[in-house]
């Protein structure tokens, strides 16, 4: 399966769009193109607050993220995006939804904080319930104007697979507001357009004649010739054989249950049990596996998730079989390999979100969780439930239940037609594919250069944005205002003084937000006509603005700081000092935040590319966590910006430490440094000698160089006889590409 491939053109320039502007996304492809690996790259590598949410349990917890009526408290029904309508008891309207969902004091500072909405299998997400959520973020975000109270979202999922589920009763209701259920009709999005980004290269196929078969049922453009090939391999009653691995996906679940237990019971040797371990809240509809795994040796079972290793052994919807069965050890073997695997348990986390004003994240805390071994019988699986997966070889019976965009969902799971059997025709009626979705996908994808032309426009509006946001203060004005509110219900020795020394406190506060608030409008004006003097006049006036405030920021936290020290040694106020120290991060930060605004005024004045200046400005941004978030939030692991912790490892490595000494500093395996420093070797900045003795070098090299063009890690460590480790190779590969550039390495090696 494909790793982060940060190379592909659509991959880099969607993550331009989520990481360095502001702008709504709906990223889509064909199925194999990589989604979900985008997915997971934005969740580690993004510096904005994100939260990741999916419309049903399962994917959410494949995403990694929580249900969008859990995130925002949604009622089920229909919503009607009208302040006023006639009462429906399976609907509610804005003044009506607004009046239901009531946030406590932390999910509404989620809300405010939240700058990144992911939304995932977004194809399954209803135009209303979008428009649900835009009307409560716009109205705990306070700011009624914006679309989704001034979120980023973006969204990720193929609008050709699962649609969104809308009854007849339900459609009834939601007609007179809608074109079509598609996430796309919300009114939201008709108002505010997402930009939208089409992954284009494919992973899973590789046979262009499939591709192109699979691109005419995807577009409703399938002719006798396709139809003509596909039913070729129509083979009715078809009985594989064990040794050809071969999955059955067929409609309903009770089908597929029924062959996977027919084919375990046909099979010797007794029925091992292996019920997963669940602990505190995780919903039953969420399961990502079987609560009772049910087992016999010889048993056809596939891999429900990816494998996290250092060498990716199995991925989501690679066959094996059971070849050993005991009540704690399950081993396996894959189709063409002799080695046995033992399969590990896996762990899936119910989270929810929670933000952390001591280190300014959203962070995830688990509120239970669910082990269990990552596989599950695989003789049969519904074509719903294949969603995602890939198969090499596979069965499809259907019959005549093919619903719109089945045949795609299902036939895309596979890698090439020769593993391809037919239980039942396809039919030209089975592969219609909603012409709404045709429509909106021909209209609203945009090609490369589209794509950056729109990207440079978004990043200097985001750039301009970021500048004004920095200088805001309605933060620290709300939370000093909550501060000296809190007197009224504060047990607190001299509380008459500390109440008079509050009130003072939020006086300052006040002013300075109100000279803050009359210079963001000037810089809305400075900006208007900046580029005329280079950017001269607004770098003069955002430093001069950053200096004023930073001593009025100053003077407040030096306030706090001799209020905190008056008070810290009289009795029961722990949790009054703790308050304190709250508000002083919260000063601490708005300094910092001048400091970026600094950064970009002075960026701009020197002409430096908005990439570039985002990227010192996530810089800044991730080096102001304050160390008084305390040890325990230090020691998170937090973000680097793309390679500096490469070069961290490159640094560490040139002050003389080993390989072994910089994995047990930076908390890494000693291959994840090997993949490092490869990278230096690749460059031509390590001298490779350094890291290996010739000797090894010269055999990893010679295996290479017979290895007729195969150079991944494990087929060069099987040709070395599993004798050298994966950070070895790595570093002579990394060589070897170095050779073959043509260029002079950085090595005593001829």
């Amino acid at each position: 399966m494909q790793g982060t491939d940060t190379d592909n053109e659509y991959f880099r320039l969607a993550t331009a769009f989520v990481n360095h502007t502001g702008q709504h996304i709906f990223l889509t492809g064909k199925a194999g193109t990589g989604k979900t690996t985008f997915l997971k790259y934005i969740q580690t590598t993004t510096f904005k607050k994100t939260a990741v949410v999916a419309p049903t349990g399962v994917a959410a917890i494949n995403a990694g993220g929580v249900t969008l009526h859990s995130l925002f408290q949604l009622p089920f029904g229909c919503f009607i995006p009208v302040t006023h309508s006639g009462w429906n008891v399976n609907a509610v309207n804005r003044q009506g939804l607004l009046q239901k969902v009531r946030l406590n004091s932390a999910k509404r500072e989620l809300l405010q904080e939240l700058e990144l909405l992911v939304i995932d299998e977004v194809s399954m997400v209803r135009a209303d319930l979008l428009d649900a959520v835009d009307t409560l973020l716009r109205h705990y975000r306070q700011q009624p104007d914006r679309a989704f109270g001034g979120v980023q979202v973006l969204f990720i999922g193929d609008l050709f697979q699962l649609p969104p589920v809308a009854d007849t009763t339900a459609w009834e209701i939601l007609a007179p507001y809608y074109k079509s259920p598609f996430f796309f009709d919300a009114q939201v999005l008709q108002e505010n357009p997402p930009v939208c980004i089409e992954l284009k290269k494919i992973y899973r196929q590789r046979d262009i004649g499939f591709i192109d078969l699979l691109n005419h049922i995807r577009n409703n453009v399938a002719d006798k010739t396709d139809l003509n090939a596909l039913n070729a391999l129509y083979q009715p009653g078809y009985q594989p054989r064990e040794d050809e691995h071969y999955i059955t996906l067929t409609t309903h679940n009770v089908r597929a249950d029924a062959i996977n237990q027919s084919r375990l019971k046909q099979l010797p040797g007794q029925t091992r049990d292996f019920k997963a371990v669940i602990k505190k809240d995780f919903s039953e509809k969420a399961y990502p596996a079987d609560e009772v795994l049910q087992l016999r040796e010889g048993a056809q079972i596939m891999f429900i998730k990816n494998d996290k290793g250092e060498v990716r052994r199995y991925y989501n919807g690679k066959i094996a079989t059971i070849t050993k069965l005991t009540d704690e050890k399950i081993m396996v073997t894959f189709p063409g390999e002799k080695e046995e695997m033992a399969v590990e348990l896996e762990t899936w986390s119910n989270i929810r979100y929670q933000y952390n004003r001591d280190t300014d994240q959203l962070e995830e805390e688990e509120q239970g969780s669910f082990t269990q071994y990552p596989i599950r019988l695989a003789w049969a699986i519904t074509i719903h439930k294949s969603q995602g997966l890939t198969f090499d070889k596979a069965i499809i019976d259907a019959g005549d239940a093919f619903a719109p965009g089945q045949v795609y969902v299902a036939l895309s799971r596979l890698t090439g037609l020769d593993g391809l059997v037919l239980y039942s025709r396809i039919l030209p009626q089975s592969i219609s594919t909603d012409k709404r979705v045709i429509e909106y996908t021909e209209t609203h994808v945009q090609d490369t250069e589209t794509l950056r032309r729109i990207l440079q426009q978004e990043q200097e509006r985001y750039i301009q944005e970021s500048l004004i946001r920095n200088f805001g203060w309605q933060k620290i004005r709300h939370e000093a205002l909550a501060f000296h509110d809190a007197y009224e219900s504060r047990t607190l020795p001299d509380k008459v003084d500390a109440v008079i020394w509050s009130k003072a406190l939020l006086l300052a506060i006040t002013n300075q937000g109100e000279i803050a608030s009359r210079f963001k409008q000037q810089l809305s004006l400075l900006l208007q006509t900046a580029k005329a003097d280079q950017y001269r006049q607004l770098q003069e006036r955002v430093t001069a603005a950053k200096d004023y405030f930073h001593q009025l920021l100053d003077k407040s936290i030096t306030e706090v700081e001799l209020h905190m020290n008056a008070w810290k040694n009289k009795q029961r106020t722990k949790r009054y000092i703790g308050e304190l120290k709250a508000l002083t991060l919260l000063l601490t930060r708005k300094q910092q935040q001048l400091k970026q605004a600094e950064a970009i005024a002075t960026g701009l004045q020197q002409g430096v590319a908005p990439f570039e200046l985002l990227e010192q400005v996530d810089a800044l941004r991730q080096s102001a966590i304050s160390p008084e978030a305390g040890a325990e939030n230090a020691a998170k692991p937090t973000k680097l910006p793309k390679g500096e912790t490469k070069r961290i490892s490159f640094a560490l490595f040139k002050e003389g430490k080993t390989i072994e000494d910089i994995a047990t500093e930076r908390g890494m395996v000693k291959s994840t440094i090997a993949g490092h420093l490869a990278e230096f070797v690749k460059t031509g900045e390590l001298d490779i000698t350094s890291l290996l003795p010739a000797e090894r070098i010269a055999v990893i090299l010679n295996t290479i160089s017979i290895a007729d063009g195969e150079v991944s890690l494990n087929a060069i460590r099987e040709k070395l006889n599993n004798e050298y480790d994966f950070g070895e190779i790595r570093l002579v590969l990394s060589y070897h590409q170095w050779q073959s550039g043509l260029k002079t390495p950085a090595t005593g090696l001829t």
